[in-house]
């Protein structure tokens, strides 16, 4: 176990800068500077992350373990493996990004609202790090605190009820999951330790209260279909860093519970409640896609799109094998850089043409040239072409879907036929349609600004759609631990059973050779796209061609 104290530097650098600013005297050029200094000072600090991240090992690293209030056993507990490392990454690259697009967005009370994206984004590492239940709640709940005033101060009209709706929707998630951390306490041995609890063994009844506790926090904050009703009106009321946080880093919260608490914690009820989950997935897929393919409102087309992709991402874990998983994780990471250059480029157009109707931002090819090539790019990546990073994780979680069900992977493809034609159909709108809007409302190119907050995203679109290497070897021990272990704890209740009870299974082809048959692992495409997979699902695979 690789002990640092690094994630604590990360955890604690943007307090302090959110101190300074508190401290410095009100001038709002100043606390522009010293928050994106801040905020570029964490992302570099976090590079070590990536070159010294032991990609041969599932254990936890860069770990610290400090006991906090000893009489409870808590203690402050931080460390990353190959399911979070990413998702830290992720977060200290995207916050410099919200800063910079506030740059001229934010005229009012500035320093206030650069204090509150600095606590964010130390709360949202925070989660992503922590290895204590107490610990993790306690950051868990403070991620809501900025992002709520963030809403509610530096929001549109409706800003008030969007932020009171996000807030009574979170809480409503997060009582339950304190219940469920209480409980796991008193009977998982008194530890708070995350990774004591995942090796114990607990009874069914046991593992279906905690699992549905879990499980309403998470699917809130993902969010799952049916509680997603609360992001559009975020998304739309919300600025745009506020957006873009959002959707990048905060909707990942969700995803990676399910990851870090209730595939290990209650296996057995993730089993059993998987054909429910899935479903839900399938129906967000399909559902959010079709809502942004009928919406007019540039903005809101790009949040429902959140939906359907973050169906893919809850699709991709629920199907039990390492391909989903793995395309899972990237797929939260490929989603944060899409998604979040989006609406970054929305709030850089709703900052020219003050409307965010599609039909008043039509006919930019002629204008804004910049703009609409990277508008392009981005959508292009949106829906996965060939060549840019959503690809690579569509394509995983694809194949881990078509290995649980033809069906499932069918209905997933509609999905992205659905996310083709919504892209493709605003990008029609916005380049080449009709104008509506005013002709005193002169629509300019990017700056250098607004294009090196693109800059990052855009290089990252290429360097994973054609070098997914180095981002899934990053992650693979973990999930095929993970993989392994979920089907060790569960026992004789196998993962096989998942598929007859929610969709036709597939049929393959009988293994002509002993490498199919093997364990640990089966045939590798060139692109790695198939991982080692556990014991129990090559067995099913064997008996389903009998």
């Amino acid at each position: 176990m690789h002990e640092s104290n690094l994630l604590s530097l990360l955890i604690f650098l943007p307090v302090l800068g959110a101190a300074v600013i508190g401290f410095a005297p009100r001038n709002d050029d100043w606390t522009r500077r010293i928050a994106l200094a801040f905020s570029l000072l964490v992302f570099v600090v976090s590079l070590p992350l990536w070159f010294n991240f032991d990609t041969a090992s599932h254990e936890m690293q860069f770990v610290t373990r400090v006991p906090w209030i000893p009489a409870f056993n808590v203690n402050y507990a931080v460390g990353v493996d190959g399911i979070s490392v990413l998702l830290v990454l992720l977060t200290t690259l995207i916050t410099p990004m919200c800063v910079l697009c506030s740059w001229k967005a934010i005229d009012t009370r500035v320093k206030e609202y650069m204090i509150a994206i600095l606590i964010m984004e130390a709360a949202l590492i925070g989660v992503f790090v922590s290895l204590d239940l107490v610990l993790f709640y306690v950051f868990w709940e403070a991620e809501l605190i900025p992002m709520l005033l963030i809403i509610g101060v530096w929001g549109g009209q409706r800003r008030v009820y969007a932020a009171l709706k996000f807030f009574l929707y979170t809480m409503a998630g997060s009582l339950p999951m304190l219940v469920a951390i209480l409980a796991l306490y008193f009977t998982g041995g008194e530890t708070f330790d995350i990774q004591e609890l995942s090796k114990g063994s607990y009874s069914s009844t046991f593992q279906f209260w905690v699992f549905w506790a879990f499980f309403l926090g998470f699917a809130i904050k993902v969010p799952m279909f049916p509680f997603h009703t609360w992001l559009p009106d975020a998304h739309v009321e919300a600025p745009t860093a506020g957006s873009v946080m959002l959707a990048s880093v905060m909707l990942k919260l969700g995803t990676y519970g399910f990851l870090r608490f209730s595939l290990p914690i209650t296996p057995d009820a993730s089993h059993d409640f998987a054909p429910v989950i899935l479903s839900l997935s399938l129906i967000a897929i399909i559902w959010g896609s079709y809502m942004a393919l009928v919406q007019t409102d540039l903005k809101k087309l790009v949040a429902y799109s959140s939906v359907g992709h973050m169906g893919f991402v809850t699709l991709g874990i629920f199907v039990f094998n390492s391909e989903g998983i793995e395309g899972a994780i990237l797929q939260m990471v490929n989603h944060g850089i899409t998604t979040g250059a989006l609406f970054l480029m929305v709030g850089m157009l709703y900052e020219r043409t003050h409307s965010r109707l599609i039909s008043d931002c039509g006919g930019l090819r002629m204008t804004v040239p910049i703009y609409v090539t990277l508008l392009a790019i981005f959508s292009f990546a949106s829906f996965g072409l060939p060549g840019t990073n959503s690809f690579v994780g569509e394509f995983l979680v694809l194949v881990g879907s078509f290995k649980s069900s033809l069906l499932a992977g069918a209905i997933a493809i509609g999905g992205v036929v659905l996310t083709v034609a919504y892209m493709l159909w605003m990008l029609q709108r916005v380049v080449w349609g009709e104008s509506t809007r005013k002709d005193d409302v002169v629509v300019t190119d990017l700056n250098g600004r607004e294009i090196a907050t693109l800059v990052p995203l855009l290089v990252l679109v290429f360097w994973i759609g054609f070098n997914p290497q180095p981002f899934l070897d990053r992650v693979r021990a973990s999930v095929e631990h993970l993989v392994t272990d979920v089907s060790a704890i569960r026992g004789a209740k196998n993962i096989e059973g998942l598929n007859d009870a929610v969709l036709p299974p597939m049929r393959e082809l009988k293994p002509q050779h002993a490498a199919a048959a093997n364990p640990v692992a089966v045939n590798r495409t060139s692109a790695d796209a198939c991982r080692a997979l556990p014991c129990q699902i090559a067995n099913w695979d064997r008996k389903q061609t009998l």
